[in-house]
């Protein structure tokens, strides 16, 4: 069986010395509009789950010495970049659609920024004794963001225990030893909501496909929490 992943995908070349791109290094909010700004009209203006709904992911990388931003953003439909002022734009974006037939066997490398958390209490007082609701945090030590990735893996013939139901799988597996993971800085959503942190890793390697519609589902709509502010896109290309 093979199932088509069919995106577009817009690789932006920005000039960090534009305010408009200044304010998207500090605040994660800001790089959000930014991106969705390219999407005007597909959807009513204020939907809620607007991203969701056009499979909005983005990830992005600055080099602080040439003073550039690179915005990989990918979609279910085709984006718009003539709003994005010209002084913002290092080189005119490039926008190409990206075709996978995927079947099981085949093998892509990988690269994945995404939000490592867990469910944990630790946000309480020890001495608190009222119902001790679990609060979801970021956790971005290397061994854990290696853990949370690893549980997502999808060996041939898995058979999950009922306590994992909820954690999607992405429809592939890896060889753990050769798993590659960097811890990112944090990101700030200082616009949106002030003092929320965003933890992130990078994660690295190879993966076999498994479960095609499973992978092409996870290509489509990411990886784990905080999609919207650069978590979550899985870049893939054949693997040599």
């Amino acid at each position: 069986m093979s199932v088509d992943f069919v995106a577009c995908q817009s690789i932006l070349e920005l000039s960090a010395r534009h305010p408009r791109v200044d304010r998207a290094l500090i605040d994660a909010q800001s790089l959000h509009q930014l991106v969705m700004s390219g999407f005007y009209g597909w959807v009513p203006e204020r939907t809620p789950g607007a991203r969701a709904q056009m499979h909005i992911l983005h990830t992005q990388r600055v080099d602080l010495r040439s003073e550039r931003m690179t915005v990989v953003v990918q979609s279910r439909v085709t984006p718009d970049w003539s709003e994005l002022p010209g002084a913002a734009l290092c080189e005119k974006p490039e926008v190409t659609m990206v075709n996978h037939r995927l079947k099981e066997g085949q093998r892509y490398r990988f690269r994945a920024v995404v939000n490592p958390t867990r469910a944990s209490c630790r946000h309480l007082p020890k001495d608190f004794e009222g119902p001790r609701v679990r609060k979801r945090l970021a956790d971005t030590s290397p061994h854990y963001a290696r853990e949370w990735f690893i549980r997502r893996l999808q060996p041939a013939g898995t058979v999950r225990p009922p306590e994992d139901n909820a954690i999607p799988l992405i429809g592939a597996d890896a060889d753990h030893e050769q798993l590659e993971v960097r811890i990112l800085p944090k990101l700030y959503n200082i616009k949106g909501h002030p003092g929320m942190r965003i933890g992130r890793a990078e994660v690295r390697g190879e993966l076999t496909v498994t479960d095609p519609a499973a992978f092409a589902r996870t290509l489509s709509t990411g990886l784990g929490r905080a999609k919207s502010y650069g978590c979550g896109l899985l870049l893939i290309k054949p693997a040599r």
